[in-house]
């Protein structure tokens, strides 16, 4: 059995966008991490605030990061999902359902595949 029939006929459309978010993801992953960390660093070493508000600084800092990497995560799947949805389309085998009579349809043009 053939799992990866391909379906005939099929053209395979061109790369987009997402590509091209594929490649720039590592950057932005991390030039999202470095710049609040370096902004809290800054803080850090000027010594200007208040130790109290310089922790919630870095417990707002820590949750933006984080919140940066599940939406870079997220994106990395959407561009991943595109990439697949444009290759080549394959043929899957027919699920009948329960109430179907004529299993052996001669009219189906994918039977000789």
């Amino acid at each position: 059995m053939d799992y990866f029939r391909k379906l005939p006929g099929f053209r395979r459309s061109a790369s987009g966008l997402e590509w091209r978010v594929l490649r720039k993801l590592p950057w932005i992953l991390l030039l999202g991490t470095l710049l609040p960390a370096a902004f809290v660093y800054a803080l850090y070493l000027s010594d200007v605030l208040d130790p109290k508000l310089l922790d919630r600084i870095k417990i707002i800092t820590i949750a933006v990061v984080i919140l940066h990497w599940t939406l870079m995560v997220v994106v990395g799947f959407a561009a991943f999902i595109v990439m697949i949805m444009k290759g080549p389309a394959y043929v899957a085998d027919p699920y009948y359902p329960p109430d179907f009579k004529d299993r052996d349809d001669d009219d189906d043009p994918l039977r000789e595949l």
